[in-house]
């Protein structure tokens, strides 16, 4: 499925006052994580998963689990949260992950994932911050 995005109107050097190095180079350069450096890997706390260019609400931890892939992975996304498009870099056609507020680059989807969707969003953690639940 193909989406498109609207990004927030801002220059590179306005992302860059607001975004590690890191993150700058994942969210507004379409970059990717080396696998297995993103503490978020093992967060495992109910809560949720943000934009980190904007704070958007990503992804509920309840859809989160392990691949092994070394990138969090999630079955589902929060309903229009994300936006898809189709990336044929590296001699491959795969669909990129978007932000849908922003349009900062998150990873990838893939059809390998667990039931009940059978998808996996393999994220990079640089481009995601977690927010825990609050607790009463």
């Amino acid at each position: 499925m193909l989406l498109y995005y609207s990004s927030m109107d801002k220059t590179d050097e306005e992302w860059k006052k607001t975004l590690s190095p890191e993150q700058f180079y994942v969210l507004r350069k379409h970059g990717t994580e080396q696998p297995g450096t993103s503490p978020l890997n093992y967060e495992k706390r109910s809560g949720t998963f943000k934009c980190a260019g904007c704070g958007q609400p990503l992804f509920s931890a309840d859809t989160k689990f392990e691949s092994g892939t070394g990138w969090p992975s999630f079955f589902t996304p929060i309903e229009g949260a994300v936006a898809t498009t189709t990336d044929r870099a590296l001699g491959m056609t795969r669909t990129e992950v978007h932000c849908a507020k922003c349009g900062g680059h998150l990873g990838h989807v893939f059809p390998d994932g667990p039931r009940p969707t059978g998808l996996r969003y393999c994220m990079n953690g640089v481009a995601l911050e977690f927010e825990p639940k609050q607790e009463p």
